[in-house]
């Protein structure tokens, strides 16, 4: 493999019904810091039926060019599909690194895409970087259960790929001055030809609230002892009116379903403000919550490595200081109207 022929910076633009997801448009971010880097085009790879008008937004937060294949075949997702049109492009334009969202989806195709393309795969990314002294990309993870950051690299096959996870990353702001090159490609789909078929589509109407979407979020740890103990986590956020979340710990012992868990095994959240109760900060945590835009830290340690992301840190039992916070939150909804607002 000549790797001099491999150039460039691609994001698979995941949509869905006509809207990209978010995700994607993080990763126009990310691959804008990687393409200017090397100095090279950052690209997007969208793929669909009807989406061309999709193009110009994919412009708009970064990219400088738009690989599109529409095809009545690609209206919605399969393997199947989806990768024949991905390795198309790839064999033909030759990217250098390729990243998708690690999302259900994403991460589906970039196995699909790498195994055929006999390349490498960085799964669940939390951090990316270049080596320009080798020209090297940088995946990094947390490993051996979020003890250590762990860089991969890919020396010897092209194109680079990783998935990265939902909101780890932050998405550019749009700029509808921006200008790219759209380049449409055609392939030879037939759907009779496709092994699976999708019958419908049954979309999520569970109640549960969506962490990933939450402004606030008052998340506990170990450290609040036990699961009456933890009762106080669920009656501060319902005073404030936030979502509750918990960590590894917390999950294992019972006191919060999956669902709520945050950190590497978990949701990654970027909340407006983070509340860390009883937890010491762990990598496999921290990767999960980092990128909020203010970390609120009570714990007992001083030393605790959640207080080095933290923007704000208390030392002290949480049991003893979040009566006090519920306390005096009440009595400021009480002169403000029954309303906080998070600016």
């Amino acid at each position: 493999m000549n790797l001099e022929e491999y150039q460039g910076v691609w994001v698979f633009i995941e949509q869905n019904e006509g809207e990209i997801e978010g995700v994607s448009l993080e990763l126009l971010g990310a691959g804008r810091k990687l393409a200017d880097k090397l100095e090279v085009p950052l690209a997007g790879v969208l793929l669909g039926d009807g989406i061309r008008q999709l193009a110009n937004q994919v412009i708009y937060y970064g990219a400088d060019e738009v690989y599109i294949i529409d095809h009545p075949v690609l209206k919605d997702y399969r393997t199947e599909s989806y990768m024949k049109g991905v390795i198309l492009l790839a064999e033909k334009y030759k990217p250098e690194i390729f990243l998708y969202g690690a999302t259900p989806n994403g991460k589906d195709l970039a196995s699909a895409v790498a195994t055929d393309l006999s390349t490498g795969l960085t799964a669940d990314t939390t951090m990316l970087d270049i080596d320009l002294e080798n020209r090297l990309f940088e995946a990094s993870r947390p490993a051996f259960g979020g003890n250590i950051m762990a860089t991969i690299l890919c020396k010897k096959h092209r194109p680079q790929m990783a998935t990265v996870r939902p909101k780890v990353m932050k998405a550019l702001e749009p700029d509808q001055s921006r200008q790219g090159k759209i380049m449409e490609e055609t392939i030879s789909l037939k759907e009779e030809e496709m092994r699976t078929k999708v019958l419908q589509i049954v979309k999520d109407v569970s109640n549960t609230a969506n962490l990933a979407d939450a402004h606030v979020i008052v998340c506990g740890g170990k450290g609040m002892g036990d699961y009456q103990n933890f009762q106080l986590i669920h009656e501060f956020a319902k005073t404030i009116g936030a979502s509750v979340g918990g960590s590894r710990d917390v999950v294992e012992a019972g006191w919060l379903p999956h669902s709520l868990q945050i950190g590497q095994t978990g949701e990654t959240v970027t909340p407006k403000v983070f509340f860390a109760i009883g937890i010491s900060g762990a990598i496999q945590h921290v990767v999960g919550m980092k990128n909020s835009e203010i970390i609120i830290a009570i714990n007992k340690d001083p030393n605790a490595p959640i207080f080095d992301v933290a923007t704000y840190g208390i030392v002290g039992d949480a049991m003893e200081i979040l009566p006090k916070l519920i306390e005096q939150f009440k009595q400021v909804l009480k002169t403000s109207g029954g309303e906080l607002s998070y600016v």
